[in-house]
This record gives structure tokens, sequence and C-alpha cells, in this order.
């Protein structure tokens, strides 16, 4: 399978939605577009997978497992309000 992204109109789209599906599934992925605009992507069933099971959330991916060994101790400051008189 060639992995490239092809665009198509969504006026394409709706007129042939069976040369779409032949398309992302030779080419890999189709962008269907609205006034210019990407609005979906039409890919097929294993690159979906590829995408979605990367088995970790975003807060896993986040994470700092290390930062246990930053030693991070700021001291505290102190913010007193100000007279900003009358306007």
């Amino acid at each position: 399978m060639e992995d490239t992204i092809r665009f198509l109109t969504s006026r394409e789209f709706a007129r042939n939605l069976s040369s779409a599906k032949r398309t992302a599934a030779a080419c890999g992925t189709v962008i269907v577009t609205d006034r210019g605009e990407p609005t979906f992507a039409l890919l097929n069933i294993a690159e979906y997978r590829r995408l979605t099971t990367g088995g970790k959330n975003m807060a896993e991916l986040l994470a700092m497992p290390e930062s246990d060994a930053i030693n991070f101790d700021p001291e505290p400051i102190k913010i007193e309000p100000r007279d900003l008189g009358s306007r």
C-alpha cells in the first residue's frame, strides 16, 4: 500500500463513496474537504488501529517518572496588595 494522502471535496466524496473507499485502501488516507478546509479523514481499519492502539493515555505520555530525582524546593514568595489610588 502506498502511504500517501489524497484529498476529495465533500461533493466528490458524496458522489462516489466506493471510489473514496478504494482510494483509502490503496493510498492510506483520504481527507474530505468542505469549502477547502479538511473536515473528515477516511482511513483503513489497520491504520486506524495503529493510530489508536498506543497502549498509553495522555496522562501516561506526559508523566515524568524521573521527577522524584529532581530537587525542587522553591522559596515561597509573598505578594502584598498595593494601593492603586482613585481612578
